[in-house]
């Protein structure tokens, strides 16, 4: 956790800390599975089809620019923008490329942390910490960190929210 004092004042501000460069493939891998299917489905409508509408070739011809363009674009933008940072008081979290969220939590109103990891995630050694609290936002999620990190990261949140009095409503 970063060194504040306990009068340090809870406000919005960019968080610290970046995620893991692994991120970068991990967003990259599954965005390249998503173009590689909706290709591959508009290829075999066209290919395979007698009377093509001219709009499914247009449609095509638009995936494969826009595709690649957003694996190159997308991850490396993501990368720029995820942040997180804890300190005595609080959780902060940015997130986002095209539409962008920073969250904050104070330590006293988490209620659970929890770490997850789909596949993907696994295969590129991520995982993704979500901080529960008493609000009606949701949780805040702090996803590409690496496995390691994420463990000693839900680690020190749980036992600073221990240290903290209060029933986190």
């Amino acid at each position: 956790m970063s060194e504040h004092t306990t009068n340090t004042a809870v406000r919005l501000r960019s968080p610290a800390n970046r995620v893991s460069r692994r991120a970068i493939g991990y967003w990259t891998a599954t965005a390249a599975i998503f173009w590689i299917l909706l290709i591959g489905l508009q290829t075999v409508i066209v290919v395979t089809s007698d009377d093509v509408p001219s709009f499914l070739r247009v449609t095509l011809v638009l995936s494969c620019v826009v595709g690649p363009l957003h694996l190159v674009v997308m991850p490396q933008w993501r990368y720029r923008v995820h942040r997180w940072e804890v300190t005595d008081e609080a959780v902060y979290t940015q997130a986002g490329w095209l539409k962008q969220q920073w969250r904050i939590a104070p330590v006293s109103r988490i209620q659970t942390v929890d770490i997850e990891r789909d596949p993907f995630e696994q295969l590129f050694g991520l995982a993704k910490i979500t901080v529960t609290t008493a609000s009606a936002a949701g949780p805040l999620r702090i996803a590409g960190l690496t496995h390691d990190h994420a463990m000693a990261l839900a680690d020190e949140l749980t036992k600073t929210t221990q240290a903290v009095r209060g029933d986190a409503t």
